[in-house]
This record gives structure tokens, sequence and C-alpha cells, in this order.
């Protein structure tokens, strides 16, 4: 692990927070709800809720095709522990996997018509998807695929953005489904 620096400085509701590159981010909040502006890091701003003491917490990052708000779509199930003790990596996996299969691909949703009919197979014999689309689909071509790729995660974190690219790839083959009127 390599060594950090982290230092902030309030300045009225204002926390700016800064690394050994300089300011990183400003922040307005504290315990229990804070908006994050990122200014000398890679990423969008971050809104985080948790409950102080508990360790537990919600964080989701604003980007331009994401609304500014708590999600309450597919995500929000998640798990969103900060630390795992050990051995507890496959429980969390295995959550992740349970999240997924009930929110996107539920009896009579659209993630489930996707399967059913094969319709990211379709997609991906399409060769007018580009090779991001395509890489993306294949995480979700079939439910053992889904599956595995999520299994694979080598840290909680890594677990939770694969969950993450499991469902921003429903979102993006529902609406291409759609778009070509393969969904009903």
């Amino acid at each position: 692990m390599g060594f950090r620096l982290r230092r902030s400085a309030r300045l009225g509701p204002l926390r700016f927070n800064f690394s050994s590159g300089g300011l990183s981010s400003i922040s307005v909040g504290g315990r229990g709800a804070s908006f994050n502006i990122p200014a000398n890091r890679s990423g969008g701003p971050r809104t985080t809720v948790g409950m102080p003491g508990t360790g537990l917490s919600w964080s989701v990052e604003h980007t331009p095709d994401r609304p500014a708000a708590i999600p309450a779509g597919p995500a929000a199930g998640l798990p969103n522990s900060r630390r795992l003790r050990p051995g507890q990596l496959d429980t969390l996996k295995q959550s992740l996997l349970t999240v997924l299969r009930q929110e996107l691909f539920a009896p009579g949703s659209a993630g489930e018509q996707l399967w059913e009919h094969q319709l990211v197979s379709r997609l991906l014999a399409d060769a007018s998807s580009s090779a991001r689309t395509a890489g993306l689909l294949a995480l979700i071509e079939t439910p053992e695929a889904m599956e595995a790729y999520v299994l694979r995660a080598q840290g909680q974190d890594d677990a939770k953005r694969r969950a993450q690219r499991c469902i921003t790839a429903v979102q993006e083959a529902s609406r291409l489904t759609a778009a070509r009127g393969w969904l009903s």
C-alpha cells in the first residue's frame, strides 16, 4: 500500500482537501451527509450519505448521464461496507449476484427478456456496435457470463465496480433493443 498524505482546512461551510499534489477537492457537509467536488482528481462530484459511528454509508458519483441524486434504482440494494473481514469477499460477491438477479432479471423485467429471447447475443452479432459496447454487453450475454464476471473480482471495490458495470450493461442493452423494436 502506497503512502498517502491528506490534509484539510475549513473555511465556513466548505472544507478544502489537500493531497501531495495540491488541492484535491472541496467538500460541503459533515458527518452523515456530504457533497464533494473534485478539483485535482478524476471523477465527478460525489454525494455520500451515512450513519455516523456505524461505518455504513452510501456514496454515488454524479456523471452527466446520471442525475445528481441518491440512486433508487437497481443499485440501491448493493451492499456498501468499507472494510471486509477475511472470507467475507465471497459472501459479498454472492450477495451482489443475488441483488443483480432480483433487481435486473426479475420475472417480467426487461433484463429477463434480454436473456429469454437471447437479445444480447443478437446485439453482439450486430457489427454496428462499437468495441466498447460489445465488451460491455458480453458481460451479461448469459447468466453464467455475468456470474463468472462478478466472481472474478479481486476485492470489495472491484466486486462493486463489476456489479455496477452489469447494471450499466443491462441499461445499455435495454436501450439498444428498444431502439431496434426488439423489446415489447
